[in-house]
């Protein structure tokens, strides 16, 4: 393992696997629901703070499923050069991280109780499929992260789920008369400027998995770990990743020629710089030593690009 040490403090040991590095990641999306809330009138705090803390926490508990089950799988090894993963390091004892992980999602399904009152049966579905593809990620008798399946449910879930859901359940808590626990879609709560808003968070949070599959490519090979780089190659690997950034780019501007969002929605762009930059280290290197600061930047430029984009859903009613 590339920097586990055996002086390592517990509490740092917590640190590392509920790598808080993440957290950027899975907020930006729920910020992106709520600048597009904000444009559309239907603004609700309680449900949007709910789907952030909701969105954390489902975070931190698929890093540590990700943690526990890597290990015990024997995903791995002492060749990996990613960050430490703290079960295979011998820092947390495995079954310790297996109850974060549980009591992690508990914390979740609480929250959810809240939404579930707001947003119905849908938030039900939406919350326990969460739930169960985090687990099931590297999990279960067939993990279909390691069968090339995780680009897709990154894709999906820190995506598409959590910017339209975030999205829904506060237009469900502003529409008039809906009242506890749905059974069904309220009409406009779900718009095609929500799916379509939640396209760049999509694409940008699988382009973090694709850096980490690059990077850890030739030891998933060995491991038995089939993961879409695995197949794909570096080649096609980059192709993705460079459709996954360029995708974030172009949506901003499909906004901004809609009259009711206007220049505000080109905001996302002044973050081009950043996503150029790692997209060059992508394009040249395989190497953790260069790959694992790139996959910091790839999460720091999620975070930056959902902020703006955000800020410019929002401006043209609050300005």
């Amino acid at each position: 393992m590339s920097t586990a040490t055996a002086d390592v403090s517990k509490r740092k040991a917590w640190l590392m696997a509920a790598r808080p590095q993440t957290l950027p990641a899975g907020a930006a999306p729920v910020i992106v629901g709520m600048g597009l809330a904000v444009h559309s009138g239907v603004f609700a705090p309680l449900p949007a703070a709910a789907a952030l803390v909701g969105a954390l926490l489902i975070q931190v508990g698929t890093n540590f499923a990700n943690d526990y089950y890597d290990a015990v799988k024997g995903a791995d090894t002492d060749e990996r050069e990613g960050f430490t993963r703290v079960t295979a390091g011998g820092l947390i004892d495995a079954s310790e991280v297996r109850r974060a992980m549980i009591l992690t999602y508990a914390l979740a399904v609480v929250v959810g109780v809240y939404l579930v009152a707001v947003g119905g049966l849908p938030i039900v579905a939406v919350g326990l499929s969460g739930i169960a593809a985090g687990v099931l990620y590297t999990g279960g008798p067939f993990p279909y992260g390691y069968r090339g399946l995780g680009d897709l449910f990154v894709f999906v879930y820190f995506g598409l789920v959590a910017v339209t859901g975030t999205y829904y359940v506060q237009a469900a808590a502003t529409a008039p008369g809906v009242g506890t626990f749905p059974m069904a879609l309220p009409a406009g709560t779900v718009t095609v400027d929500a799916v379509t808003a939640s396209l760049p968070a999509a694409g940008l949070s699988t382009a973090i998995l694709v850096v980490n599959n690059v990077r850890d490519r030739e030891t998933d090979m060995a491991a038995g770990k089939k993961t879409l780089a695995v197949y794909l190659g570096y080649a096609w690997s980059r192709v993705e990743f460079l459709a996954m950034v360029g995708m974030a780019y172009v949506i901003p501007v499909l906004f901004a020629l809609d009259g009711s969002y206007g220049l505000p929605a080109l905001a996302p762009l002044l973050s081009l710089p950043l996503a150029a930059s790692v997209s060059k280290t992508v394009l040249e290197h395989t190497d953790g030593d260069a790959l694992n600061p790139a996959l910091e930047r790839v999460g720091q430029t999620l975070f930056v690009h959902s902020v703006l984009f955000a800020l410019g859903l929002a401006a043209p009613q609050v300005l």
